[in-house]
């Protein structure tokens, strides 16, 4: 049965390309894509970097974003989102989530609260969003060598780094959609002239609560997963021959909801490493079996009242001194701060207050070598104030050193990187203080064996430092049901992560695949110890664990108007002992073909996702599923030669009801019903 809706979307796309084979319009050759990758350190392209790396822009991007930056990546081979309703979604990579997945605005770190907690949004828009650059692995250890699963970087215009060629660029876009009657628009416009350029940039979109698919036991729509949200910046930059310097002012305001979030644990505590919730009775526990079906509305749904200001500085100088090429610069201060609302009052407020700093400079070859090294600051204040601070007060230090060389000889391209990083968190509270200090490395290389063929491998030995929150919570988390403590003699974790890869690169059939080995030492993980009533106990505790998977995409085009691709992802992740960890993604696999006449271009892709049964304790399986998602647009150009195009796309066409795995609250916010969007978009 579930084959049908792919026939279906497979029999329409016939017809709609029934008549291309007289059209001008045509498939171009497969190739992988080559753009320049602006985290690898070297603006390498993508055809040379050693680990794998995703790209998203241009047509392809406005295609696959929505309103947060998780559900824009998911799908990606190796990449899923954390999920927590509308609001707030998170990526994840390779089985990591939080803290070990690096989220960048241009190279610099986004300080918001996401890190800290699956329901707190991340403030990275992705409707003004340029490009977004996914790396893989822990081997981008220039920007950190905590960042095991990979890094996330979101390109902007926020600071003009040209002049434009006619005086004035822009682009303006809207769009709405059907599952949850959002509305939403961006616009981005710089002007210049002389060696002054002005940018200003703005999105809005509105969402109610979305409908799920059909047959789910609470409903048709997930109570509590609205989403409203706006962002704006106004950026001013000195360019010249060699180079540019700017600053940029940027806001966002947001208001969503938390569903799932479960009001009869108020009140519980530990007694050791037990619950106890001394004011459970029958008629609670009744009250607590009718929250967990998702009818919150007596006592209201928690709202996330959330605001984030950033000024960010960046600049960049061709030949700076004497045996160096680039001299850049990224600098930003950011006040974070959000509300949790509960029956219209306050009940915590999260403040998180950072700085950070950023030096690089690229030397010119030496004996063949060429490469960057750079010095990396940043300062964290953040703090907990109200019902759910389950985190005390902390200041995090944290300084970087970090030296990235590469070397070509012949087909052959080597890659080395090396860092330390030294790290202070101050608890206010407790007046303690943790201090830890890890040295990672890595190596890399690209054989380019036949034309078109790749061999890419690299080995990365990384630590992670603990996080405050992993050191220092010690409270009930109602939004995700559990009751956390810290461990301050938490140690840093080791990992040894080994990467192979084979890519084709170029001819009809073009493929991408990757397996990773990564073994993890002193790994630091909540560890449920004790569960009460769907509440559970987690202690931060290390143990070694291993993370091994496969990754990969298959392109094949068969003539100018048709095209298709394979993709899919399988992780596995388990502590010594056996023992699974939680929320760990299910494999994936996906069929999508491509279409292309004249101006107009369409996609039909079917993604199954297996169930998943390999559980952690006190976790409960998953039922796998299938969805169906088409796509079509129209590009063309006005009379004054401005492109514009208006695009459909229909996801989860069959309106299955489904639940990501990698969710804290997958029962109480399954996964979004058929949802059909329409947008229309014009560069000037």
């Amino acid at each position: 049965m579930q084959l049908q809706p792919l026939a279906c979307a497979v029999a329409l796309l016939c017809i709609a390309t029934g008549t291309a084979q007289a059209q001008e319009g045509h498939l171009a050759a497969a190739a992988l894509p080559d753009v320049t990758v602006s985290a690898s350190g070297l603006q390498q392209s993508s055809s040379d970097m050693t680990v794998p790396v995703s790209v998203l822009e241009g047509n392809e991007l406005i295609q696959r974003r929505q309103s947060n930056l998780g559900e824009t990546l998911n799908g990606e081979p190796g990449i899923h989102s954390s999920h927590f309703g509308a609001g707030a979604s998170r990526p994840i990579i390779r089985g990591m989530d939080g803290p070990r997945v690096r989220l960048l605005s241009d190279g610099a770190p986004i300080h918001d609260a996401s890190t800290i907690s699956p329901d707190h949004a991340v403030v990275a828009d992705p409707l003004l969003a340029t490009q977004i650059e996914v790396l893989r692995g822990p081997s981008a250890l220039i920007h950190g060598g905590g960042a095991m699963g990979g890094v996330v970087n979101v390109l902007d215009g926020k600071v003009p780094t040209a002049i434009p060629s006619k005086g004035y660029e822009g682009s303006a876009e809207l769009r709405a959609n059907s599952a949850a009657h959002e509305q939403a628009g961006a616009f981005a416009l710089t002007g210049g002239a002389g060696n002054i350029a002005i940018h200003v940039e703005g999105s809005k979109g509105q969402a109610d609560d979305y409908r799920v698919g059909r047959g789910w036991p609470s409903g048709s729509k997930v109570q509590g997963s609205f989403n409203d949200t706006n962002s704006a910046s106004l950026g001013l930059s000195w360019v010249g021959e060699r180079g540019y310097l700017g600053l940029a002012y940027t806001r966002q305001n947001a208001n969503y909801g938390l569903p799932g979030h479960n009001h009869s644990y108020e009140g519980c505590h530990t007694h050791g490493l037990h619950l106890h919730c001394g004011s459970h009775s029958p008629a609670i526990e009744d009250d607590a079996h009718h929250d967990d079906h998702g009818h919150d509305e007596a006592e209201g749904v928690p709202v996330v009242d959330l605001r984030s200001e950033r000024v960010d500085l960046r600049g960049e100088l061709r030949n700076p001194l004497p045996g160096f090429s680039v001299l850049r610069l990224r600098a930003g201060k950011t006040d974070y701060r959000h509300h949790e609302i509960e029956d219209g009052t306050i009940a915590t407020t999260f403040r998180n207050k950072a700085h950070d700093a950023r030096i690089e400079l690229q030397h010119l070859p030496v004996a063949g070598w060429q490469g960057v090294l750079g010095l990396q600051m940043s300062q964290r204040r953040f703090e907990a104030v109200g019902a759910d601070a389950y985190i005390e007060p902390t200041d995090t230090r944290n300084q970087g050193l970090f030296l990235l060389e590469s070397y070509r000889w012949n087909d052959w391209r080597f890659e080395a990187a090396l860092r330390h990083e030294q790290q202070t968190i101050l608890a206010s509270d407790s007046s303690t203080k943790a201090s830890h200090n890890g040295t990672s490395a890595s190596l890399g290389a690209v054989w380019k064996v036949v034309p078109g063929y790749q061999l890419t491998a690299s080995w990365t030995h990384a630590n992670r430092l603990p996080t405050a929150e992993e050191l220092y919570a010690r409270g009930l988390h109602l939004a995700t049901s559990t009751y956390e403590l810290g461990n301050a003699a938490l140690r840093k974790e080791t990992a040894q992560n080994i990467d192979l890869g084979l890519r084709k690169t170029a001819g009809d059939t073009t493929f991408e695949v990757s397996v990773f080995h990564n073994r993890v030492h002193n790994y630091i993980h909540g560890r449920t110890v004790d569960a009460l009533d769907g509440l559970q106990l987690l202690q931060y505790s290390q143990q070694d664990a291993t993370f091994t998977g496969l990754e990969g995409r298959l392109q094949q085009r068969f003539n100018q108007h048709w095209g298709l691709t394979v993709f899919g992802d399988i992780v596995r992740a388990l502590l010594d002992g056996g023992e699974k960890l939680p929320r760990t993604p299910a494999a994936r696999l996906g069929l999508r073909l491509n279409g292309q006449w004249q101006a107009w271009q369409s996609y039909a892709e079917w993604v199954q996702v297996a169930r998943q049964t390999r559980i952690a304790a006190f976790e409960t399986e998953t039922p796998g599923y299938g969805m169906l998602h088409m796509g079509v647009s129209y590009h063309a150009r006005t009379g004054s030669g401005q492109p514009w195009q208006i695009y459909l796309r229909a996801n989860n066409l069959n309106n299955r009801l489904a639940y990501a795995h990698t969710s804290f609250i997958k029962d109480a916010a399954p996964l979004t019903g058929r949802n059909i969007t329409i947008g229309v978009r014009m560069d000037f």
